[in-house]
């Protein structure tokens, strides 16, 4: 029998959940590592820590709202330019054959946090899908989530700094 290593599932099962909006801590803290934050303005790109596959990232508005609707024009483009910076980035560095880029408003659409509105870009290969998470409740992951902030977090920097 094979054993497929996938610690961070057992983390996100077993660990207190932190009070708090993920998005406004990470927003603040200390250590943008700890948070795998990529950047934290104009918007909020972070490496989604417990991924539904490899470089799945979220990229969230500042402000704190979960009202989509009552988004201010400008706040709602700055996420969608950056949501398009995110999905060439992706594109460009892990050369995916399609990519899964969407929202989920409320719990009904599988929101997992409810209150900070969020975008994911999920990276996708052909053949990505697999019998593991039927059968194992399991997701097989490539590479670590260090590995991927390290080569992402260059490429989110500002154009001047690169």
């Amino acid at each position: 029998m094979d054993v497929v290593w996938a610690p961070w599932r057992g983390a996100y099962i077993t660990s207190p959940k932190q009070p708090g909006c993920i998005f406004c801590l990470a927003h603040d803290a200390a250590d943008p590592r700890q948070h795998l934050i990529l950047v934290r303005e104009p918007v909020i790109v972070m490496l989604n820590k417990f991924p539904y596959g490899s470089a799945h990232l979220m990229v969230a508005p500042q402000r704190h709202t979960a009202d989509l609707a009552a988004m201010p024009a400008d706040e709602f483009q700055a996420v969608m330019a950056m949501v398009q910076r995110a999905a060439l980035i992706l594109r460009q560095e892990f050369k995916p054959e399609g990519m899964n880029i969407g929202i989920n408003l409320g719990a009904a659409a599988g929101a997992g946090v409810l209150d900070h509105l969020h975008w994911h870009l999920v990276p996708r290969w052909i053949g990505d899908t697999n019998f593991m998470p039927l059968l194992a409740d399991t997701r097989v992951m490539p590479e670590h989530l260090d590995a991927t902030y390290d080569k992402l977090l260059p490429l989110f920097a500002p154009a001047a700094t690169r």
